[in-house]
């Protein structure tokens, strides 16, 4: 069930990489996962239960220790609601 909804901006240090390129690849995870998601421009938001959403933290900074990134800023927002959140239900209102 989709009870989470979670925002995540990742800011990885590399020597010889820029920001946007390990950025990308973050992007890549979280498609790989399944999970419906929608990136904005400062952070991507994703829809799932609350441990596949911890889960994809992870996997995501294990993948940026792989590329050999000096340290990784991991700024992340939760919105829990047990009986079921989706992004439509917050961001309908809003379009025309």
């Amino acid at each position: 069930m989709t009870n989470t909804l979670m925002s995540i901006q990742i800011i990885p240090e590399h020597e010889d990489t820029g920001v946007i390129p390990l950025v990308d690849e973050a992007i890549r995870i979280i498609d790989d996962s399944g999970l419906k998601y929608q990136v904005n421009p400062l952070e991507t938001t994703i829809e799932g239960d609350m441990n596949a959403c911890l889960i994809l933290i992870e996997q995501i900074n294990e993948r940026m220790v792989e590329l050999e990134c000096k340290s990784i800023i991991s700024q992340v927002k939760f919105y829990h609601v047990p009986e079921g959140i989706m992004m439509d239900t917050l961001t309908d209102k809003y379009r025309s």
